[in-house]
């Protein structure tokens, strides 16, 4: 009988279902066609006739049943296409060629091509950055930064600002109030002083304190006079660094019997993790470098701001001129020339704030060669720094969509040293307006040190210094690439390095 008529006679004698055994209604299928493969909702299906035996019409159960899969397109108990199965009275491939068949993932449906020598070279290239660079983790408290997140999300919005709920815990006030009255010593001191100017009962202690200011050379003698450990330890600054938060993490040794030079990248709006890293012991320097005295630097002018220069000095904080990098590296420490003092460069200065932009990192480092004359000088080393999420805590104008003035910021940077940062960021009270900046986390990685010989002037030569500024710029590449995917998760583009 032809095929045909089997087919005809199957479709009118014999319903065929799949069904589970489980199932107490035989005739109620328990399984479906998808894409022309029988998919069961048990590993074992039995087939049943519901008609009972085989009709006497001549037909063979056996073909009567691949008749009925034919049409669904799968062998019995598998997933095999029918049309790939070999035909009756072909010849089957013997054991051992079948064996020699590649099975590839359902998503992979070409052969795989062995690794190239680019690929292991680069393999190792990752596998000793992960040696060198041990793992680092963020010790931020879980639920704090998501109750942080849901006060955003669920806060009071009117005319596009979201404000603060009332019931914030008062920790976080702390927090808020450290930062808020860090941001505006500068115009509280100065406030101040032109207050006692007015009293002219005062004005016998206003002129010396004048004069004083004017001819002090404390900022850059070298003498870390007026450095108050007891104000660097206090509660107030761990108020300032949870704020964000802020974490110091440590991927090197550094020994007490050496000197360096911390170069901090980015410089950021203000350089907040800066301060509170090198400027206080919130973070916990002096613990996890012992024997070691660092200095943050900053411009000299401020050292000309009445009150406010004592406020940075008692923080240990020092003028960034030549000399006074100098004096510190060369006097003092545990040998009576420096061993065990550091200071730490914002490198990048004014010029970098300006392309402080979230999500990017751009450091003004091309041609700033400076620090690693001054390191070959004193026989210090360098010490690359990386805070990720420094330039994430400020949103500020874009000098490509406001040119005109980008030119005026640069035209101030020019004529006065300094710049103005058209900036905005959160408010006391509110998380969208405001001069506060963000809380986001601020990670500074100090990585490891570039040992460098002392060198007398007349002795330094071009091609060192220029050797010693690419091993520097190179390690902050590998720090980057060690630690971007953890710190930078949400970065809109790579680390560049500018002119």
């Amino acid at each position: 009988m032809s095929n045909k008529d089997k087919r005809a006679v199957t479709d009118e004698s014999a319903d065929f279902s799949i069904s589970d055994p489980a199932t107490t209604n035989p005739a109620t299928p328990s399984s479906t066609q998808v894409d022309g493969v029988l998919e069961t909702d048990t590993p074992r299906t039995e087939v049943s006739q519901t008609a009972g035996t085989a009709p006497s019409t001549g037909i063979d159960y056996a073909d009567a049943l691949k008749d009925a899969l034919k049409e669904s397109g799968t062998k019995e108990g598998t997933e095999e296409r029918v049309e790939d199965l070999p035909q009756e009275g072909a010849r089957e491939e013997p054991a051992e060629k079948a064996a020699k068949k590649t099975v590839l993932p359902i998503h992979d449906n070409t052969a795989r091509e062995e690794p190239s020598n680019a690929d292991h070279d680069v393999r190792r290239e990752k596998q000793a950055l992960y040696d060198e660079y041990p793992s680092l983790y963020f010790e931020g408290s879980d639920n704090e930064l998501a109750q942080m997140e849901r006060d955003r999300a669920n806060a009071y919005q009117a005319a596009g600002i979201r404000f603060a709920p009332f019931n914030i815990p008062l920790q976080r006030r702390l927090q808020t109030l450290a930062v808020l009255l860090h941001s505006l010593i500068i115009a509280t001191t100065v406030s101040f002083f032109f207050f006692l100017c007015a009293i002219p009962l005062l004005w016998p202690l206003v002129i010396p304190y004048l004069l004083h200011m004017l001819l002090s050379k404390a900022a850059s003698d070298g003498k870390l006079r007026f450095r108050s450990e007891r104000f660097r330890h206090s509660r107030i600054w761990h108020f300032f660094a949870d704020y964000f938060p802020a974490k110091l993490h440590k991927t090197h040794d550094l020994p007490a019997d050496r000197k360096y030079i911390f170069g901090y990248h980015p410089h950021g709006i203000i350089s907040h993790g800066a301060y509170a890293a090198f400027a206080t012991e919130a973070l916990g320097f002096s613990e996890k470098f012992p024997g070691i005295t660092n200095s943050l630097l900053t411009l000299d002018s401020n050292f000309r701001i009445p009150i406010y220069r004592d406020y940075i000095l008692s923080m240990g904080l020092r003028s960034v001129s030549k000399e006074s990098i100098t004096n510190i590296l060369s006097r003092g420490g545990t040998d009576g020339h420096g061993a065990g003092r550091a200071v730490t460069i914002v490198i990048g200065g004014a010029r970098e704030s300006l392309e402080a932009q979230p999500g990017t990192l751009r450091l003004v480092l091309g041609e700033r060669k400076g620090f690693v004359k001054v390191a070959m000088r004193t026989g210090a080393d360098i010490v690359p720094v990386l805070a990720f999420g420094e330039n994430d805590l400020y949103d500020q104008v874009s000098p490509k969509s406001h040119p005109y003035l980008h030119r005026l910021q640069m035209f101030v940077l020019r004529t006065l040293k300094f710049t103005l940062p058209f900036l905005h960021g959160r408010g006391i009270f509110n998380y969208d307006v405001g001069l506060m900046p963000y809380r986001r986390p601020l990670n500074i990685v100090v990585g490891k040190p570039i040992r460098v010989t002392k060198r007398a002037e007349s002795d330094l030569e071009t091609s060192e210094i220029d050797q010693l500024h690419g091993l520097y710029v190179k390690e902050l590449e590998k720090m980057w690439e060690r630690y971007k995917d953890g710190f930078a998760p949400e970065r809109i583009e790579e680390m560049q390095i500018l002119k």
